[in-house]
């Protein structure tokens, strides 16, 4: 599924679902930065209970950033790696778990598109390597100025793969960073972390949803915890609403297109590789001590909720006369199964559904109007139906020759704007442009590179008038320097046969005309479209694809051997008679053992990774699978326009032979690689104020060899195992187990007793048009009671005489300092109407009381989140009071504490920091970073 496109189209249908992030920065003092201190409640309204991290999301844009120039080696992409994780953390705050997880061994179905992806990024990166030296050689042999090539091994994004050094290298840093922020962060003090790191098997964020589903299926899990994941993949949305959590949060970077990136050879923005002059860098500021500043802003974060995206499915898969009971999560569950028609990971979109055509709400359409006949719905914790799976394809199959023809009319209505669009364009262009110091600027442009400004304009225009009569073979378009010489960027005369049209990918198989079927499975499978056999073999596959998929969604991996054994996708009308299509599949399935995958999706380019022996199965012309490495190999456009939109035609890895290869080249490997090709665990990490810490710290003192169960009413109801680490330094952290159950166990995809949906967000309005044809726009943060800062009639009057409306006249007090007490609070937000002015407001408070806390977690009595709570659980129960350092006498005003309007928390119930009782710890008065 592609992200943006998924993305965009989501933002556009359900705009409420998106919260933009408040972010507190570091602030500096006297040249020392200042943390922030993440230990405070959260400024955006909302107490996160476990934070998630989808840590492959990270490490690709800190390693090979787009935006920026890249880190100059390992260490400075480990240090952009920890900032950014600080950085979400002090936006998230969790209070409970912070659990980081990092792409594993893959499943099969899952390595064929890492395997195209990294041969693409091989092959790329060569190619764009040879046109950078190209061009570098151009400029300078023309005299312009680049800068001194950095002698620097080119980065290969495809070793952020598991079993290479550089994935091992990045768990031990990773270790480090963990062991530091729980000893000396007040954020971290008495929260749980778990790592698992690229050496356990499973994609990141599948793993994520894996220790979810465990932990909901144990009686202690507490039903209303609130799940905020990071990560910027489309599918994270999908598995956020298959956990059928209440509370579901995801955090991403906001996406922007067409963000300016640096060249690659003068670092410079504003223009590409391809269009590099060479000319010298601008200077930034007077002395040029902005030098080192990026034009484009840091990227900013944004929430995308999931009980609001809840909110707009329930009210839009509402079916009314139903010949069943209509239950909301098992009409979501089949939302989620739908999308899957239009792309995912481990299967290609079928040819007739595209997104950006509304694909999506097709589909919801004929969901509704078919779901009378199917009788029930399409799926059921993770099993698909496929009688009534078939009946909603074959539906989409009837109009698929119309969708066809409809696209190719749109394409050509929009080729046929954009053709008018640049006649309109060029008929508007003066067909001579003036060069030289007579080129037109735009304003504030004229210290540009490349802009000329004459010192003495009148001998300059009397050399360039010489320079005409002297030169007659000079074209009168030539534009000069003021020193009168051709300019090299003179003006040019526009060509009269400058072409209006741009070539297009060939296409043969032609949709849009009768007869299409069977060209599309002769030119893309090489079969007549008359050999049933062969059709419904790619659609039995496509099947069990998707129930292989919506299994993986919901119950974990089926199998790590299955794939897809096709590059393209059947049609919706070949979806006939796929009722009696078997769909199950082998149990007891391996994954693949790191070096192992290596083998599989790594291009020979990138074989340094691998050990000598193993490298040279991929070069050698001897080797008995050479064949799965090919140097080149060919992209098909299928229908798009860029390269990387189309479908590498690669083979596919054939496991039998790849593991019988390797069988002749397993006793090379060293003990280290030996350990990097073993499969791991997860890790898990506690402070020493962590009342799991005194426990973890007797296992190690025992020395016991047995696992032990995780004590959860030391751990938030955390359940697993416990075995020691062998090569644990300090023992603050320890190997950690998830539950384990049955292999044919079914998780039901239901919402647990207990728990409650949070206040609707939606209101009736958001459904109906408004009469100037606008919707309501609800609420947009977080907190629906937050108050917005607003000016009385009072502040008016006082901005009136600071800053008057007229234009002459300049106010009585206009040059007047504001009275003293208009700083002592927070400068931004205005006193409400009828609130005093209290002189220093915080002279009384001591900075070591301002870090007195409650007791930890697991000593309190719990917060309750609202009326009819379930029975509150041990380890979560809160104190109904606060320590003396927050007591209320210091904030007696009439907003509430600090002059800011109470909110309500999360959970229900008036939240008005510092009035009531915290959910969560703070560190003891002794100072920032003592807890002794």
């Amino acid at each position: 599924m592609g992200v943006p496109a998924f993305f965009r189209w989501l933002s556009r249908k359900y705009p409420s679902i998106i919260v933009n992030c408040v972010e507190e920065k570091p602030k500096e003092c006297n040249g020392v930065k200042i943390p922030v201190d993440a230990s405070k409640p959260n400024p955006n309204d909302v107490e996160f209970d476990n934070l998630y991290l989808d840590m492959n999301g990270i490490i690709h844009p800190c390693t090979h950033p787009e935006d920026k120039p890249a880190p100059k080696n390992e260490d400075e992409m480990m240090v952009a790696i920890f900032e950014y994780i600080d950085r979400l953390f002090n936006i998230v705050r969790p209070r409970r778990l912070l659990y980081m997880a990092i792409d594993g061994v893959a499943p099969r179905a899952k390595m064929n598109q890492q395997r195209s992806r990294r041969f693409r990024a091989s092959k790329e990166g060569m190619e764009a390597e040879i046109e950078k030296q190209r061009v570098r050689e151009e400029i300078l042999a023309k005299g312009g100025y680049l800068p001194p090539e950095e002698i620097k091994e080119r980065f290969d994004s495809n070793c952020i793969t598991p079993g290479t050094e550089f994935m091992d290298n990045l768990a031990k840093c990773l270790r480090y960073y963990i062991a530091d922020r729980l000893n000396n962060d007040p954020g971290w003090k008495n929260l749980t972390v778990i790592l698992s790191d690229a050496s356990a098997p499973g994609e990141g964020e599948h793993k994520i949803m894996d220790y979810i589903r465990r932990q909901r299926a144990q009686p202690n899990h507490d039903p209303n915890t609130h799940h905020c994941l990071c990560g910027a993949d489309a599918d994270l949305i999908m598995l956020g609403l298959a956990t059928h959590e209440p509370n579901f949060t995801i955090i991403r970077e906001e996406f922007k297109p067409n963000k300016p990136k640096p060249c690659g050879l003068c670092n410079q923005f504003g223009h590409d590789v391809k269009d590099c002059e060479g000319l010298p860098r601008e200077k930034k500021g007077k002395h040029d001590e902005l030098a080192d500043s990026l034009p484009c802003a840091e990227g900013e974060f944004i929430f995308i909720r999931l009980s609001v995206l809840r909110e707009y499915l329930e009210r839009e898969l509402t079916m009314a006369s139903l010949p069943f009971t209509f239950d909301v999560e098992r009409s979501i569950d089949d939302w989620v199964f739908m999308c899957f028609f239009v792309g995912n990971d481990f299967l290609p979109h079928l040819p007739s559904l595209e997104i950006r055509e509304g694909a999506i709400d097709r589909l919801v359409n004929i969901y509704k109007n078919v779901v009378h006949k199917t009788g029930g719905y399409l799926t059921e914790s993770g099993y698909v139906n496929l009688q009534r799976v078939q009946m909603i394809m074959l539906a989409v199959g009837e109009v698929e020759d119309s969708i066809f023809k409809k696209r190719k009319d749109d394409e050509d209505s929009f080729r046929r704007r954009q053709k008018e669009k640049r006649k309109r364009m060029k008929r508007d262009q003066p067909s001579f442009s003036p060069g030289g110091i007579l080129t037109p600027h735009a304003l504030g442009s004229r210290s540009s590179p490349g802009s000329q400004v004459a010192s003495n304009p009148r001998q300059a225009a009397y050399e360039m008038r010489m320079q005409n009569n002297l030169s007659p073979s000079v074209s009168p378009n030539t534009s000069f320097t003021s020193d009168g010489s051709p300019s090299p960027r003179g003006g040019i005369k526009r060509k009269a046969d400058d072409s209006d049209s741009e070539p297009e990918p060939e296409d043969n198989v032609r949709l849009w005309e009768a007869g299409w079927k069977q060209r599309y499975y002769k030119n893309k499978f090489d079969v007549d479209a008359a050999d049933e056999k062969f059709r419904r073999k790619v659609v039995q596959s496509y099947v069990e694809g998707l129930c292989w998929v919506l299994r993986y969604y919901y119950q974990g991996c089926a199998s790590w051997k299955w794939y897809y054994p096709f590059h393209y996708a059947p049609f919706a009308s070949d979806f006939e008679g796929i009722a009696d299509m078997p769909s199950d599949f082998e149990k007891g399935t391996k994954p693949f053992k790191p070096l192992e995958q290596l083998m599989g999706v790594f291009p020979a380019a990138s074989g340094n990774f691998l050990p000598p022996s193993w490298r040279k199965l991929m070069s050698d012309p001897d080797s008995s699978i050479i064949d799965f490495y090919p140097e080149d190999f060919a992209i098909d456009l299928n229908g798009k326009r860029y390269a990387w939109q189309g479908v590498a035609l690669l083979p596919f890895v054939d496991e039998r032979r790849l593991r019988a290869a390797l069988e002749e080249v397993y006793p090379d490997l060293t003990p280290e690689e030996t350990r990097r090709n073993s499969l791991g665990g997860d890790v898990l990490f506690v402070g020493k104020h962590h009342p799991l810490h005194d426990f973890i710290l007797e296992l190690y003192k025992t020395g016991s060899t047995e696992s032990v169960d995780v004590p959860p009413e030391l751990c938030h109801g955390i359940q697993g195992k416990f075995s020691l680490d062998e090569e644990a330094v300090l023992p603050n952290h320890i190997n950690f187990k998830d539950p384990q159950f049955a292999e044919d166990y079914i998780f039901k995809a239901v919402m647990l007793p207990g728990a409650r949906k949070p206040a609707p967000v939606l209101k009736p309005s958001d459904w109906e048009k408004s009469s100037n044809g606008r919707q309501w726009k609800p609420q947009l943060g977080f907190n629906r009671d937050r108050r917005p800062v607003h000016l009385d009639p009072a502040a008016f009057r006082a901005l009136g005489h600071v800053m008057p409306r007229g234009s002459s006249g300049t106010g009585v007090y206009s040059n007047a300092a504001p009275p003293p007490a208009a700083f002592q609070g927070n400068m931004y937000r205005p006193l409400l109407r009828g609130q005093a002015q209290i002189p220093k407001l915080m002279s009384n408070v001591r900075p070591q009381d301002s870090w007195r806390g409650p007791p930890p977690l697991f000593q309190q009595q719990r917060f309750d989140r609202g009326v009819g709570a379930e029975p509150l659980l041990p380890w979560n129960r809160m104190l109904q009071t606060q320590n003396a350092a927050f007591q209320p006498n210091q904030y007696q005003m009439l907003a509430g504490p600090g002059g800011y309007p109470p909110r309500r928390d999360d959970r229900g119930g008036r939240q008005g920091y510092p009035r009531e009782g915290r959910k969560y710890p703070l560190p003891p008065p002794s100072g920032r970073y003592s807890w002794n």
